[in-house]
């Protein structure tokens, strides 16, 4: 996400350092560029406007302090400003009601409302420790009740069954008694997808919203749509009292209009980002931290959250207390890493949050990509259970057979034991007295073709 607005930013913002003031003439290209750089990305004019607007009047005649250089004064009012644009802080969700508290989640056909229902269970359920129930109240939609049923099982939360020949109000009713019965303490109702246009499903969507009085009612839409999704948010918003938005699918959205003109257009706040197909790809929303990431300063309190989130910590414990003992690093715990890894979203996604990477352009995505794990995976697979432990045993032809195994030829293999070898020096120097300095100086050598120079 923000993938082209960042590179766009990043390279315009470039320009202006090693002025030794701002002034209206020496920040009006790198304005252009910045509004050229906003509407490409899909944000609507109006938020385009206004911000341009409030970054010109801050900006213009500001002096320069003597520890930072104009361009570092020019970053900090272009960040405040995209901050203020999405909101400048989290709203998190408000479940002080008496149990249970009901969310409603709304949105058009296709926007992710089943999934990010299941999405919202699993985070309520694993970050906030709640009891969740869900229910579907999509009647019209074939198999959209089945579809919540097995996303409900695979998540671990209660799920509520209906029916198709039931009405929508019907279903709510009944869920929430279940759901009171069984001292749940959150309910999340899904609707059928609906077009804005559509007057006797968006009647039918209000009466449903009078009746079960949620605390919560969320607006789930595709952030693909660009500023359509901010168009579509502000009709919902009209018809209903929506509390927050859901942008969905901005793992596939590079532009980031979405993000940045939903509060500014609706008035209401973003309070997820859907970034991915899983069930724990969901994220909530900082502005703060996006506007960051934007600018290419990385997100390090987001990647801390979500090491410690979906880190096995188990397996950290026993891999530390192995390498204390003195025993090697070999190719089973190589493999280990390269799953917590995928779990935490790939490199790709982990390079994303870290500062400066963005200035790298795709360079070192082309270099750390994540089809070249799961090639390394395979190998590692392909091979016997002592030459994962030993891998100095693997002879020339043992290597042919491995790597026709893996489906790779065996330049690939010779690849993955160069790593190994560098990734386990690395860690004998993790292990060793002072080792984390060492480490991030050998942190090239678990990249595949390491780092390029900065």
């Amino acid at each position: 996400m923000f993938d082209n607005l960042s590179n766009r930013l990043t390279s315009s913002l470039d320009k202006i350092r090693g002025r030794a003031k701002l002034t209206e003439d020496n920040i009006k290209d790198t304005l252009r560029e910045v509004r050229m750089a906003l509407l490409e990305a899909d944000v609507a004019l109006p938020v385009v406007k206004v911000f341009i607007e409030n970054v010109k009047e801050r900006a213009v005649g500001t002096e320069v302090s003597k520890s930072l250089s104009p361009g570092q004064v020019f970053l900090k009012i272009v960040k405040q400003e995209l901050e203020k644009v999405m909101g400048e802080v989290n709203d998190a969700l408000n479940l002080k009601t008496t149990p249970p508290a009901i969310i409603l989640l709304a949105g058009l056909q296709g926007a992710g409302k089943t999934t990010s229902a299941a999405k919202l269970a699993r985070f309520l359920k694993e970050r906030q420790k709640k009891t969740v129930a869900v229910v579907s109240a999509d009647v019209y939609r074939p198999a959209a009740i089945q579809q919540l049923k097995t996303l409900a099982n695979e998540v671990g939360v209660d799920f509520i069954a209906s029916d198709v020949t039931q009405k929508p109000i019907d279903i709510a009713n009944s869920a929430i008694e279940q759901a009171k019965k069984s001292h749940k303490d959150v309910l999340i109702i899904d609707t059928a997808g609906r077009l804005a246009v559509d007057e006797d499903m968006m009647a039918e969507i209000k009466q449903l919203h009078t009746v079960v009085n949620p605390v919560e009612t969320l607006f789930v839409v595709d952030s693909m749509t660009g500023q359509d999704a901010a168009n579509t948010a502000k009709a919902f918003g009209d018809a209903l009292p929506l509390t927050g938005v859901v942008l969905t699918k901005t793992d596939g959205d590079a532009r980031g209009g979405a993000a940045l003109s939903v509060r500014h257009i609706t008035g209401k706040p973003i309070k997820f980002l859907g970034v991915g197909e899983k069930t724990t790809a969901l994220e909530p929303f900082h502005p703060d931290r996006l506007a960051s990431r934007i600018l290419g300063m990385g997100d390090m309190l987001s990647l801390i959250e979500e090491a410690e989130q979906k880190i096995d910590k188990d397996k950290a414990e026993k891999l530390a207390g192995k390498l204390k003992k003195g025993k090697g690093f070999d190719l089973e715990d190589f493999k280990e890493q390269l799953q917590q890894m995928k779990n935490m979203g790939g490199m790709g996604a982990m390079l994303d949050k870290l500062p400066g990477m963005g200035q790298l352009g795709n360079n070192i995505q082309d270099k750390v990509n994540d089809k070249m794990f799961v090639q390394m995976e395979a190998l590692i697979n392909s091979m016997t259970p002592a030459e994962r432990h030993n891998p100095d045993v693997i002879n020339g032809s043992r290597k042919k057979r491995i790597s026709s195994g893996a489906g790779l030829q065996i330049q690939d293999l010779n690849r993955l034991l160069k790593q190994h070898k560098q990734m386990q020096k690395m860690m004998k120097k993790f292990s060793s007295k002072g080792g984390m300095k060492k480490m991030m100086r050998g942190m090239g050598g678990m990249m595949p073709g390491g780092f390029p120079k900065m």
